[in-house]
Parts: C-alpha cells; sequence; structure tokens
C-alpha cells in the first residue's frame, strides 16, 4: 500500500501552504523519513507546523528518493529526495525501527544526506531520530534526550552525550531532540512558540485539539517496576513494609522485622535493591500514591496519609521530583474519565 502525503485535514486549505508552488517567504522543514519509519510521527511535523497559517513550508524526502517502508504494515512515497535537505531552514528526523547494530553503524545513506543539510540549519529528532544524530556526532558534548526505555543503550553507544531521561524535549538553539511518540507534537509546538510566539502556538495547539503546553517531562511516564521480594534475604520485610506504608518506619523498625542490625540490614538491603531502605521507601509510597491518584477522588492531603508522607507538601515535594509534575497534575493526566453521557439533539442544544 503506498501513501502519497496529501495535506493534513481539518485545518481549511486556505490557512496552509499547498506545496504546488514553493512559498520563498515560508520557513522550509524537510521531515526525513527512513526506512522503518513511525508512520505517527511521521506525519507530527505536517500536522503541526503546516497549521500555521503557512508560516512553514513542510516537506518530506528519503535519503534516495524513493518510497521507504515504515515500521507498520505501509509503504510512504515522499515527495523529495535528499537533494531537498539543502533547502531545509529545520530538518526533522521522525523515529525509526532500530536494533542496537544500527543504532551504532545506521545507514550510511542517512548520514549522506544528513551531510546534504546546510550550516546554520536547525536540526531536531523524535524518539530514536536521536541516535542517528548521535551517531553523526551532532550531540557530542550537548545534553539531549530520546526515549526513556531507549536509554541505556543511548548511554552504552553514545557515552559523550549528556542524556537527559527525564524530559519532553531539550532545545539547544540549533540541535533540539526530543522523547517518545507525543513529544513530537510538544517540541513541533515548542518551534511555533520559539518562532513566531506564544499567540500563534495556541491557535495552532488549539487546530491540532492538543494542549499548547503540557506539564512536567517524561519522568511522569516512566516504568517502575518494583523488585520481586525473595523469601530469603529482605525480600520478607520489604512485603511486610508494603502492608505498612502509612506507618512511620525507621530503619531499626525495618531492621527488627528480620532480626538483623541496622547496619546488616541496611548493606543487605541495599545488595539486593539497588537502593537504600529509605530510597526504597520513598519510591513504593509514592508508586502507591500514583494509583491513589489516577483511580480515586482522595484529597491530596489523604493521599498523603494513606502512603506514608508526613504531610501534602512532603508528598508534593517528592512527586515534584521525581515526576515533575504537582499531585493535581498528575491526577488530570493520568485519572480514567468517567463516562460520557449520551444527548440526544434536543439535549445537547
Amino acid at each position: 500500500m503506498a501513501i502519497v502525503p496529501a495535506t493534513s485535514c481539518g485545518v481549511p486549505a486556505a490557512r496552509r501552504d499547498s506545496g504546488a508552488g514553493r512559498d520563498s517567504g515560508a520557513h522550509t522543514v524537510v521531515v526525513l523519513a527512513l526506512d522503518g519509519v513511525y508512520p505517527f510521527e511521521l506525519g507530527i511535523p505536517h500536522r503541526v507546523l503546516g497549521s500555521a497559517d503557512g508560516r512553514y513550508e513542510v516537506l518530506s524526502a528519503s535519503v534516495d528518493g524513493r518510497s521507504v517502508r515504515t515500521e507498520s504494515d505501509l509503504t510512504v512515497t515522499p515527495g523529495h529526495g535528499p537533494e531537498v535537505l539543502a533547502e531545509a531552514d529545520t530538518v526533522v528526523i521522525p523515529p525509526y525501527a532500530i536494533s542496537r547494530a544500527s543504532a551504532a553503524d545506521p545507514d550510511p545513506r542517512a548520514l549522506a544526506a544528513l551531510s546534504r543539510v546546510r550550516p546554520g540549519a536547525r536540526l531536531v529528532s523524535i524518539c530514536t531520530g536521536a541516535f542517528l544524530l548521535a551517531a553523526a556526532g551532532l550531540l557530542d558534548g550537548r545534553r539531549a534526550t530520546t526515549h526513556w526505555a531507549l536509554t541505556d543503550d543511548f548511554r552504552e553507544l553514545f557515552p559523550r552525550v549528556e542524556l537527559d531521561a527525564g524530559v519532553l524535549f531539550v532545545d539547544h538553539g540549533d540541535v533540539l531532540t526530543s522523547a517518545g511518540a507525543a513529544s513530537g507534537v510538544d517540541v513541533c509546538l515548542h518551534l511555533v512558540r520559539k518562532d513566531h510566539g506564544s499567540e500563534v502556538a495556541n491557535q495552532v495547539a488549539r487546530r491540532c485539539v492538543v494542549p499548547p503546553y503540557r506539564d512536567g517531562g517524561q519522568a511522569q511516564y516512566i516504568e517502575r517496576p518494583m523488585p520481586q521480594a525473595s523469601g530469603t534475604g529482605t525480600g520478607p520485610t520489604r512485603d511486610w513494609a508494603l502492608q505498612r506504608l502509612e506507618l512511620p518506619l525507621s530503619l531499626a523498625d525495618l531492621a527488627a522485622h528480620p532480626a538483623m542490625s541496622a547496619r546488616t540490614f541496611a548493606r543487605r538491603f541495599r545488595e539486593e535493591t539497588g537502593l537504600s531502605p529509605g530510597r526504597w521507601l520513598t519510591q513504593q509510597r509514592l508508586r502507591r500514591a500514583r494509583h491513589l491518584l489516577e483511580s480515586s477522588d482522595l484529597p491530596v492531603e489523604r493521599v498523603a496519609h494513606e502512603v506514608g508522607f508526613a504531610t501534602a507538601t512532603s508528598l508534593r515535594r517528592h512527586l515534584a521530583a521525581e515526576a515533575g509534575v504537582a499531585p493535581s497534575a498528575y491526577r488530570r493526566t493520568f485519572r480514567a474519565p468517567g463516562p460520557v453521557l449520551e444527548m440526544s439533539g434536543d439535549a445537547a442544544g
């Protein structure tokens, strides 16, 4: 199945650059589609930047001018070959399926395509697109981000890059990197805000039916699975503590459960979990607090009490440090909505 890029839906055609004639007054954005590209993210620059009243001319290109297979069961046909990269004011690298081998040694055609980008052009990556920029040496000595699930591989492959897995995007002016999937929307809205101000960015966000700015970073989405308790060592004590998170458990309380000295218990606990007992307790209390914020209407003060934080202020401080958001913002993001009521035409009117 071949898909030829078309105008984005939902925005009046008069407000968009049709691409039929090159608009020399528009900021030229080229989206480089690599083999294995993810279709959703491939379309984000066209949808978001293309909704900015013709301020951007968004083009798509492949490394050889041919069709590109996607990560899904689709094939896309970009409108241009790599030569158009030399005309770009901004180049966007959407994510593509990678293996450890291809991340370390990317397609030479992709690197050759990047070499066509003129000096002074802005580079933007979404998710795994950062791996290509890093492999080309364009992120050395810089702070950058990518999808949180890929951070270990990224750090091992590119130790010269200062990776920050807790943010939605990083802006160095000439190079921007963003996290996974929907963070592509965040970084594109940021480009509009940076280039044309908040009013235009807010208009674009409304047309795309997305928030103009998301609270917090990707830290709030990172999975932190709880270590499985074993029947030996400190495992039974961890199980015991999980049933008593609302209590002010001290190191002495924890060590008394297996009848160990506090020093021995702390050493074994760290060996088994990689964390100090105090840090582990805080993580488990936050994990429980997240669950209550997502699944209940309990006030923040009550949530703090239920999970063992002395005050709501303490919960707010710890959640902000871990997830980058306040409890109320976290609840708005993750709380499952109630049932939708269907209205008749008369009632709706």
